[in-house]
């Protein structure tokens, strides 16, 4: 078999597997060549280093994650939309903390200006935002903090950081709550008289 039938995509997905099942941090070229049964120099004609390979697989990642939240989030609005939003993205991280923590890297700005998946996910986010009236600079904000609230549930919940007897989901509940009371009432930034 020529290669293994190595192609960038198969390789990826590969690696996406790789990660799911032995962490981010385990996913090299070396193992992935071990994989296939061919040497590490096989993968160089299809992926440039392990940056370009984790650069692709966090790319995948957040395509099908946004695939996931724009099928739960569609023809919903309000909280509705956001309790969707949330519970795709956590169900999502939680399945796949591999692919959900190269969804973490830093990827390089042209490649997420180029990306498809990276502009759905900023289309639909935002969007969802904008049924709440947010507009530039509250939008950036908005984003931050919803992040940074699920990516910290979930890390947290996925680490077993939660010890309380009270069921998690209960609590993402009320998390979801707040969000959508604060998302109404967000404080407007006020331009300056400059």
């Amino acid at each position: 078999m020529p290669r293994a039938g190595l192609t960038p995509d198969r390789i990826t997905a590969a690696a996406a597997e790789l990660a799911d099942e032995a962490g981010f941090e385990h996913v090299t070229l070396s193992a992935l060549a071990r994989h296939f049964g061919v040497k590490d120099a096989s993968l160089y004609s299809h992926v440039r280093n392990l940056q370009d390979l984790r650069t692709r697989v966090a790319l995948l990642a957040g395509g099908e994650m946004i695939d996931r939240i724009a099928a739960a989030v569609a023809g919903r609005s309000g909280k509705d939309a956001l309790a969707a939003f949330a519970g795709a993205y956590r169900e999502y991280a939680l399945q796949h903390p591999g692919r959900y923590a190269a969804t973490r890297i830093r990827v390089d700005p042209a490649l997420v200006t180029g990306s498809a998946a990276m502009l759905r996910t900023a289309e639909i986010t935002y969007g969802m935002l904008r049924a709440y009236g947010l507009d530039e600079p509250d939008l950036t904000d908005a984003v931050r903090l919803l992040r940074a609230t699920f990516h910290g549930y979930c890390a947290l919940e996925s680490a077993g950081g939660f010890g309380h007897p009270r069921a998690v989901q209960a609590s993402w509940d009320r998390a979801i709550d707040a969000l959508h009371i604060t998302l109404e009432h967000w404080p407007r930034e006020t331009k300056s008289d400059d």
